[in-house]
């Protein structure tokens, strides 16, 4: 728990740091949502600033506080810093980007697609997951202020866990951790340009 507050407290630094030394002129910032994001429920804010021509850094925060129901809930809070090279323009065309994500969760009682993490229907499971991985995406610009954004990212994630038998249960049935290798982002950004 104190190392994930210590890279959350060193990326809050670093966008400060960011944002007070990069000037701020037409497209230099933006904000943006991912609309994939809102469909699992969970409001999100990412705000991006270009540190050159080429560069730029965004920082993406989710937080999920409620549950669906007496029997399901996804809590959890997700921050992702992303370093980014675009080959013509800042906010303009493809763009590749280098990305860490940190957060913490409590999930139980969703039966997920494709049978991931069957367990998670039968079982909650409360922990915290730190990663690091590669992103691609296209940048879309609608008009002078409105841009949509497509992207993906693939990397690893360490997961540290404790699962209990059901929502409400006291104590653990298994402590442990999974390394995870995949798909680490999925993303359509709506995003507003300063």
């Amino acid at each position: 728990m104190k190392r994930i507050l210590k890279t959350l407290s060193a990326c809050g630094l670093l966008t400060v740091i960011l944002l007070a030394s990069t000037p701020v002129a037409a497209q230099r910032v933006i904000a943006k949502t991912n609309l994939l994001y809102w469909g699992t429920g969970t409001p999100n804010l990412g705000l991006e600033v270009a540190t050159g021509r080429k560069t730029s850094f965004s920082l993406h925060a989710g937080v999920q506080p409620w549950q669906y129901s007496d029997t399901k809930k996804l809590k959890h809070w997700l921050v992702q810093p992303e370093f980014r090279f675009w080959p013509c323009e800042v906010f303009m065309g493809h763009v590749i980007g280098i990305q860490a994500l940190g957060g913490q969760f409590n999930a139980g009682g969703i039966d997920l697609p494709l049978g991931i993490l069957p367990t998670l229907k039968d079982n909650r499971y409360q922990g915290w997951a730190v990663g690091a991985g590669l992103s691609y995406g296209y940048h879309l610009l609608l008009n002078r202020r409105w841009s949509m954004e497509f992207g993906l990212a693939v990397g690893y994630l360490y997961v540290d866990y404790k699962k209990y038998r059901c929502l409400h249960c006291g104590d653990p049935l298994k402590k442990g951790h999974r390394n995870y290798l995949g798909p680490t982002k999925a993303a359509v950004n709506l995003i507003y340009n300063f």
